[in-house]
């Protein structure tokens, strides 16, 4: 087993882990994100599980994760996961006039041209990922072109986000439809109410609130107690006092639930089977009928968007998930391996558009595995076997409700916030301001990508309009010049930036 895991990058004296810690911080990992299974499916696709691609692309998602995940594991080694990302899923179900955003585009996409265009933007990050100019790729250089204020933000608006993303599948936080967001009404013991309806004026039950609550406190006392898998536990804990709440849904586990099905060998006839059923290399379809008449523009834009929101959601999330750790980063909070992890996060969209799903990214969520004590690649393995485990056993994984594992996720955004605001240099007012829309925008428009690209485009923005005003000054009183701090890069991204936040693609 040991020189299995050493070719996973486990060294138990210079990583400061064990076996043992990291397998369950591999299924820490798979808990926190398993959700992404059924989800990605239902956003994708307009009508869920009554449509007949739905097990097909459930199959799709998870072998997209397993490939993504096991490429963590054994190129990079780093414990980081990787799936079908949220947003990016969203951005095909509109392409193909399903899932949140239907009906986005006057142009009638098919899901084979909206796989290509993912399959092009991973092609493209893998030429930005292995491409090196003087010893280093495009990827490397854009991180370095990153303002130092802006880079140490990213950690706390990534923890910011992932606790934000537990608070709202849990319930604790609701729409509201004066105020846009709202505590949950813990007087509100009724049936479950997904969004807040202004003619009755009720919230979401208080129920799911409650088993969230109770999974935080469980796995923040444990920790306190230096419990080993305090948060496995504490979401085991949740997922039971979900049972007489109605929270956890036992009749997973009996079939009886539509969509979940113990009838691995249906889905994955469906998968393999081609023909209107299958995703399956479903891209293909491009080279019999192109795409749509005087689409170029929109398709290109497209292209694009999914690149921006890749690159910078992958470069969040692991600066996030492993800055400030000395045995995942350096001490500018680079993660190690940063070159690999890039590499890795290219070769799983391309594969996961081959499969027919939407855009492989690393997971957010992989902090909850860091925070259980993940080190190495052998995490990313154990969460790679779990995917493949859950296609047969799909109602086991099932029964564990979101506000469960909610809990793990509000407990990594304290983590996060913990360990790394103090790495953010207030000292500077461009600094701290560029840091600070970084951090809010990143939660408020639910949006890694645009977090950074507003706190970067701010920080170029402000650092050289100051630049000009200081030269003139110094011009004038005879002074020395003022220090250039913008590198080219970083006017290059912010560029880009501008293109993504400005230039329309729903044409």
């Amino acid at each position: 087993m040991k020189k299995f895991a050493k070719l996973l990058g486990y060294d138990p004296i210079a990583k400061q882990t064990n076996v043992k810690t990291e397998i369950v911080a591999g299924i820490v990992t798979f808990l926190a994100m398993a959700y992404i299974l059924t989800v990605n499916p239902n956003s994708i696709l307009y009508a869920g599980p009554a449509d007949f691609r739905w097990s097909s692309l459930f199959i799709a998602t998870a072998f997209g994760a397993i490939i993504g995940t096991l490429l963590m594991a054994f190129l990079a080694k780093m414990p980081l996961a990787q799936a079908s990302g949220m947003g990016l899923n969203s951005l095909v179900g509109s392409i193909i006039g399903g899932g949140v955003g239907a009906f986005a585009y006057k142009f009638s996409f098919s899901i084979g041209q909206a796989f290509m265009m993912v399959l092009i933007s991973g092609i493209i990050f893998l030429l930005l990922s292995v491409i090196k100019i003087k010893g280093k790729t495009f990827r490397e250089l854009i991180f370095d072109g990153m303002p130092v204020s802006v880079r140490g933000a990213i950690s706390v608006g990534i923890g910011l986000f992932i606790a934000y993303i537990g608070f709202q599948s849990a319930g604790i936080i609701v729409t509201n439809g004066f105020t846009q967001i709202s505590f949950v009404d813990f007087t509100n013991w009724g049936d479950q109410i997904v969004n807040y309806d202004s003619a009755t004026g009720t919230f979401p039950a208080a129920k799911s609130a409650v088993v969230a609550l109770v999974g935080l406190f469980l796995i923040a006392i444990l920790d306190k107690l230096n419990v080993k898998g305090s948060v496995i536990l504490g979401i085991v804990g949740a997922t039971i006092v979900g049972i007489p709440l109605g929270v956890t849904n036992l009749e997973y586990i009996t079939g009886n639930t539509p969509g979940i099905t113990w009838k691995f060998w249906e889905s994955f006839g469906n998968f393999f089977g081609g023909g209107e059923n299958s995703v399956f290399f479903s891209f293909t379809d491009v080279f019999k009928t192109g795409f749509p008449a005087d689409s170029l523009f929109t398709v290109i834009m497209l292209i694009i968007t999914m690149c921006m929101i890749d690159m910078f959601d992958t470069m969040g999330t692991i600066v996030g998930c492993c800055g400030g750790n000395r045995i995942l980063s350096d001490e500018n909070n680079k993660p190690h391996n940063y070159g690999k992890i890039m590499i890795s996060d290219a070769v799983a969209t391309c594969a996961g558009a081959a499969l027919g799903t939407s855009t492989v990214t690393t997971f957010v969520e992989s902090g909850a595995g860091v925070s259980a004590g993940g080190r190495t690649g052998l995490t990313s393995f154990t969460t790679a076997c779990l995917f493949f485990l859950a296609i047969f056993m799909m109602p086991v994984f099932a029964v564990i409700p979101g506000a469960a594992t909610a809990s793990a996720l509000i407990y990594v955004g304290v983590l996060m916030m913990k360990n790394n605001v103090k790495n953010i240099d207030f000292s500077s007012a461009i600094g701290a301001t560029s840091a600070f829309l970084t951090v809010v925008v990143m939660v408020l428009s639910y949006s890694i990508t645009k977090g950074i690209g507003v706190g970067l485009v701010s920080f170029t923005v402000m650092s050289i309009i100051a630049y000009l005003v200081e030269l003139i000054i110094s011009a004038v009183k005879g002074t020395e010049k003022p220090k250039w701090e913008v590198s080219i890069v970083a006017i290059v991204v912010s560029v880009l930036f501008l293109i993504y936040f400005f230039v329309p693609t729903v044409l």
